[in-house]
Parts: structure tokens; sequence; C-alpha cells
């Protein structure tokens, strides 16, 4: 559970809410049925209609790992890739067949089976590294969903501000519904501003951030195999491996 991005929320909306309240408002003025539906639909609509399924799918997917991020495995996989590179010193890369078997990991798998199969280590990274390349695309297309979520909310906010006052003109005839009806229109506003300041635009930084946390160990792991089918020395290999930061 990442409880930064829960402490992060809770006090955004404490800041915001408390400072209405602070200055005499209620919350009850910022709640509006209307201004919701044409924020959260005109967003929603708009990144449909420039989204591919599949990025949009990939993106909600993602979604979750903003609260709670999948866990890397960084020094067990460093542990696992010196123990094979021992194997392979002692019984040849074929020693390595049976960690194929009991690798769940369908990367390192893939990277182990180059291994045994007696590829050379440029032909190896080179299968490995345009797989992460395009996963890490395809994760990156994904972000942009929020990214563009964060761009069209504040606007289509606005637009709800608009279509809200040009009712507010059509009752110019009855003053006492000016002022509330003036307020009511500018609340399409702050659901747009913050939708995209509170939540869109962070959720897509943070996942950028565990995207590039998951790329780092994923070429940790190619140079491991790499080094493994250069014959590197375990000790070096591991001291190598250790030198990636998360």
């Amino acid at each position: 559970m990442d409880f930064l991005s829960i402490i992060g929320i809770f006090i955004a909306l404490l800041a915001i809410l408390g400072g209405n309240w602070l200055e005499g408002g209620h919350v009850a003025s910022l709640i509006n049925g209307p201004a919701m539906a044409i924020v959260l639909g005109g967003t929603i609509g708009a990144i449909l209609l420039q989204t591919p399924v599949p990025i949009f799918v990939r993106a909600m997917r993602m979604s979750g790992s903003v609260f709670r991020p999948t866990h890397l495995p960084v020094q067990e996989t460093i542990k696992k890739l010196v123990e094979w590179s021992i194997i392979a010193r002692r019984d040849g890369l074929l020693g390595l067949e049976n960690a194929t078997q009991r690798e769940k990991d369908r990367f390192i798998r893939k990277g182990i089976e180059l291994l045994v199969d007696g590829n050379e280590p440029e032909v190896i990274r080179n299968v490995l590294e345009v797989e992460l390349d395009s996963r890490e695309s395809l994760d990156i297309q994904a972000t942009k969903v929020f990214e563009g979520m964060g761009g069209y909310a504040p606007t289509i906010g606005i637009l709800g501000a608009v279509m809200g006052l040009i009712h507010v003109m059509q009752n110019l005839g009855d003053p006492e519904k000016l002022g509330g009806g003036i307020a009511t229109a500018f609340v399409a506003t702050i659901y747009g501003v913050g939708l995209a300041n509170l939540f869109l635009l962070p959720f897509a930084n943070k996942l950028k951030n565990q995207i590039a946390q998951r790329t780092m160990y994923l070429e940790m792991v190619i140079e491991g195999i790499v080094s493994i089918a250069e014959g590197e020395n375990p000790r070096h290999i591991e001291s190598k491996l250790q030198g990636y930061e998360f």
C-alpha cells in the first residue's frame, strides 16, 4: 500500500474543504449534480475519443497501482541471478534448464530460455530490450490517458461554468436567483480544476515514476542475464547489479 498517495489526497481535500469552511463556506455549496455530470462526462467522452481501446483499458488497470504499487523483488532477483551464474559456470548453460520451469516471471523466464538455447549475449540483449521497450512504450501511452484527462477537465469545467452563466442570464428578471446561480455556475470550474490537479495529473506522474522504476529493474535483469551468457565471475555480477539504485 502506498500511504503517501492516500495521505496526499487526504491533505489536499482537507486543505481545500477546510479553507472553504474557514472562509464561511459550506460543503453543500460545492455539491452540484449537473456540474459534476458535465465535467466527468465531458472529460471521459473526450479521452475516449482520442484513445484506442487497448490503451484505455491498460490505463484503467494501471490506476490501481497508484495506491498498491507492484513490488519489485530487487534483492531476491539479484540473488537468483548470482546463483544461476554459479550453476552456469559449474554445469554449463544447460544446467539452467530447471530454472526456466521454476521461474514465474515471464520476462526473466524468457531470458533464461534464451540462455539455455545458447544464444549469443548480444542476441539475448537485443531480444529482451525489444520487449522492454515495447512494454515501456505501452505503459507510457497509458499514463497519457490521465494526462489527457487532466488537460480536458479544467476546460470542460469552464464550459460548464459558461453554460451555467447562460442560464443565469436568462433569469436576470429575478435578482434573488442571480447570486446563487452564479455561485453554482462556478462549481463546474472547481470540479474541473480540482479533478485535474488533485487526481488526474498526480496519477499520471505517479505511474510514470513506477514505470521508470520497473524499467530500471528489468534493465538490471537484462544485464544480469547477459553477464551470465558472457561467463562473468559471479562476484563481479553481484557487484554490478548491486550498483542499481531503486
